[in-house]
């Protein structure tokens, strides 16, 4: 994803909205704009706009849908992170996180499987 797909807070916030609820009418995001993150109905429209101008989400027709995903821009924000704290290393970002944090056996497991399948190509 390029820096200018990089999502603030606020944006990301209404991204999720759309990611849980896409396709959706982009009256009815405004209306849940309003419910969840209480903003006004201009602001919901001037957010999605600067979002499809940006390749973030499109919007068709009054119909609203992604083209950034999800785990694409969780990607993103996390490759940032750990470029930006802790120069682009990530197991000096696994290192502090063990340092301040536990992982379940099950989390564990999880981990082990992901990094076996990226080995594996």
């Amino acid at each position: 994803m390029a820096e200018g797909k990089r999502l603030f807070e606020a944006e990301y916030r209404f991204a999720l909205l759309v990611w849980e609820n896409e396709p959706i009418h982009s009256r009815k995001l405004a209306e849940l704009s309003a419910q969840a993150l209480g903003w006004k109905r201009t602001t919901s429209y001037t957010v999605l706009k600067k979002l499809c101008d940006r390749g973030i989400l499109r919007n068709e027709g009054a119909m609203v849908s992604s083209i950034v995903k999800k785990e694409e821009a969780q990607g993103f924000e996390s490759a940032a992170v750990v470029e930006k704290s802790f120069g682009g290393s990530l197991p000096s970002f696994i290192a502090a996180f063990l340092h301040t944090g536990t992982l379940t056996p099950e989390e564990i497991d999880e981990i082990r499987a992901m990094i076996d399948a990226q080995a594996k190509g």
